[in-house]
């Protein structure tokens, strides 16, 4: 156990590192002109498979914690029109897709996508698997807030084609739902689960600590309970009290949030009785099921992730994404959409790319991101293996890093790390703090004025 003296020293803003570089990097100067030039290039690079995300900003209300892209459900006319829009927009994307290339993931995220009638959902499903194949068990995933949702709408996305569902839980205890503005389950989790499981359908489920009223006491009830229901996946995600990007969260402060050292306790006491009740840990917040392909990839060095989020080799592709804000990650570059619906309308409309801002990606930054990725997701790092990949030499690899010895030996002596010449591995109790080792070899992190959540 870290005592709270290193918790303190680490638990500093950093990137999370879902893409490489962070997002707040991306730059207008990006045009819709290069992201066309990019999805071209991405039928020649790797991977080959298709991932692709659908945004779907819309909510019936908004909770205080979320961080994401979200608005109030208000104006139908204007879904209608946003749904139009995503339809067109794939009609714009898609046709510049290899035909030979396969489709591996689609995810929905938001917002809440169910907030759409399941009508809604299903004509898009029907309308990007009728353009490829897919590859054999692909992930069909989306995000749902099961505050609203009936027992036939459960039953219809089964019939949508969806194999896996998250259900974003984030609590059991009423309290602090009611403090984070969040509705509980319409129906009981476990008709829920029953339903999903009689169709074969994957279950993962969402928690967040560090939101308020939550203690290390509250949140070990509502983890006994989630290991009562046995979701396939749990996850457990840290609260970022980001205020500057939604203002929302401001709303939490009066109640008072959680300290760093509490919400350590609550991550580490939830993650031991996950581990006594058979999960496997996956990345950094991840629970899995004995046999679950995500925990096998880890084993084996091989666990992956994008936007969508952890996934396998054999899962992962490039991601086409589609919506407000919804953001690509292509092999040598990232795009992402327009914030507002009508800009975002407007452009399809007009056969355009409705781009905002994106990324170009040089040779060292694309070196960066294979040697974070692998860091964020394995914990370890073996300079020959990514040379050998990456057809480059250990010196030519390191070089496109900070590969600053002094400060590895700072981490080692904190109880962080372990590392020499040829490896460096983050210690299983220090991984909550993961993101401060991948910043410290960052190059676009000596100088920077972005803001970043904590660690914890």
């Amino acid at each position: 156990m870290l005592t709270e003296e290193i918790i303190n020293k680490y638990n500093k803003p950093a990137p999370r590192y879902t893409s490489y570089p962070p997002a707040n990097f991306f730059t207008e100067q990006f045009t819709p002109e290069n992201y066309r030039t990019a999805i071209i290039d991405s039928n020649n690079q790797h991977p080959q498979h298709i991932s692709v995300y659908i945004h779907i900003p819309f909510c019936h209300s908004l909770c205080y914690y979320c961080g994401c892209n979200s608005m109030l459900l208000r104006n139908k006319y204007e879904v209608a029109d946003y749904i139009s829009a995503l339809k067109k927009e794939l009609k714009l994307v898609l046709p510049m897709l290899n035909k030979d290339r396969k489709i591996s993931q689609i995810h929905y995220g938001g917002g809440s996508p169910t907030s759409q009638p399941i009508e809604v959902i299903r004509a898009l499903n029907d309308q990007i698997l009728s353009e490829f194949q897919c590859i054999d068990n692909p992930e069909i995933a989306i995000e749902c807030h099961p505050g609203y949702l009936d027992e036939e709408y459960w039953i219809g996305l089964t019939k949508a084609g969806f194999n896996r569902i998250s259900l974003g839980i984030q609590d059991f205890d009423q309290d602090v739902l009611h403090a984070s503005h969040r509705k509980p389950s319409r129906m009981p989790e476990h008709e829920i689960m029953h339903i999903l499981r009689a169709n074969n359908v994957s279950v993962n489920m969402d928690f967040m600590f560090g939101l308020p009223l939550q203690t290390e006491q509250s949140f070990s009830h509502t983890i006994q309970k989630a290991i009562q229901l046995r979701p396939d996946r749990l996850v457990t995600f840290s609260y970022a009290h980001v205020p500057w990007v939604n203002e929302l969260q401001k709303n939490l402060e009066p109640i008072g949030l959680p300290q760093a050292k509490d919400k350590d306790l609550m991550f580490e006491k939830a993650k031991k009785m996950l581990v006594e009740a058979g999960y496997e840990t996956v990345g950094m917040d991840h629970f899995v099921l004995p046999g679950d392909e995500l925990y096998e990839a880890q084993q084996n060095k091989a666990l992956h992730r994008n936007f969508q989020g952890y996934c396998t080799r054999r899962t992962t592709g490039q991601v086409y994404a589609f919506g407000i804000t919804g953001i690509s990650q292509l092999a040598s570059a990232y795009s992402q959409n327009v914030r507002d619906i009508p800009t975002y309308i407007t452009a399809v409309e007009n056969n355009k790319l409705p781009i905002m801002r994106g990324y170009k990606l040089n040779h060292q930054e694309q070196v960066t991101r294979e040697v974070i990725t692998r860091l964020m997701c394995n914990y370890t790092i073996n300079w020959a293996d990514i040379a050998k990949d990456l057809n480059m030499t250990v010196g030519s690899v390191k070089s496109s890093l900070i590969y600053n010895e002094q400060q590895f030996k700072e981490f080692r002596e904190d109880g962080i790390i372990e590392f020499n010449e040829d490896s460096l591995t983050v210690l299983p109790e220090a991984r909550p703090f993961v993101r401060m080792v991948a910043a410290s070899m960052d190059k676009l992190m000596k100088k920077t004025d972005k803001h970043f959540s904590r660690s914890l």
